[in-house]
Order: C-alpha cells, then sequence, then structure tokens
C-alpha cells in the first residue's frame, strides 16, 4: 500500500476531488497548510504599503492505496491540478505498512 500526500493549489481542490470520486477512490483527507517551494511567495500591495507574503495558502490532499492503484491516482492528481504555472505543487509517495480499520479490526487491503 502506498500513502500519496499532494501539496496543491486551493482552487484545484474540488477537481482533484471529483477526479478521484469518480475513478472509485474513497476516503481522502485535506489539510489547509502554508508554504512555499521555488516561488519563495510573493509581494502585494495593501492601502499602499508593499508586503511580502513568505507562506502561500496550499491544501494537502491524502489518499492511501493498494500498489496497483498508485499510478492511477497520482495520474488523476497531476491531470486535475496542473495549471502549469510555477506553485501547482509537489506528490510525495510513501510505504504503508499496515491499514486497521477501527470499527471492525479489518486490516490491509480490506480496510482501505
Amino acid at each position: 500500500m502506498k500513502k500519496i500526500e499532494a501539496i496543491i493549489r486551493p482552487h484545484k481542490l474540488d477537481e482533484v476531488r471529483d477526479a478521484l470520486q469518480e475513478a472509485g477512490f474513497r476516503g481522502l483527507t485535506v489539510t489547509e497548510v502554508k508554504g512555499y517551494g521555488r516561488q519563495m511567495g510573493h509581494n502585494e500591495i495593501y492601502r499602499g504599503s508593499e508586503y511580502t507574503i513568505n507562506f502561500l495558502p496550499k491544501v494537502k490532499v491524502e489518499i492511501v492505496c493498494s500498489d496497483d492503484k498508485t499510478e492511477k491516482a497520482v495520474d488523476l492528481i497531476v491531470k486535475n491540478a496542473r495549471t502549469g504555472e510555477v506553485g501547482d505543487g509537489k506528490i510525495f509517495i510513501l510505504a504503508v505498512e499496515e491499514v486497521i480499520r477501527v470499527r471492525t479490526g479489518e486490516v490491509g487491503d480490506d480496510a482501505l
């Protein structure tokens, strides 16, 4: 099993969620986060004063799936989160040793 963590633009969340749901992926965790990558933030002018915004609002989407579905999930995220501009985000793929459904005690793929 793999855990996919995708840091994406907030306005792309609905597209990513809908694409994953249509493909049959169930269960998704979304967290509002702030950070920066190569874009290193940006400057804004508010009431005549310039401010540097170092940490930009992003959304972290987490999904756990079986190994054979990982590539499909990643492809869907990339396709639906991409704008082609700097700051589109990153995807991290991590190995998951075990999953246990608390309510039933099911383990492994059955718990997903």
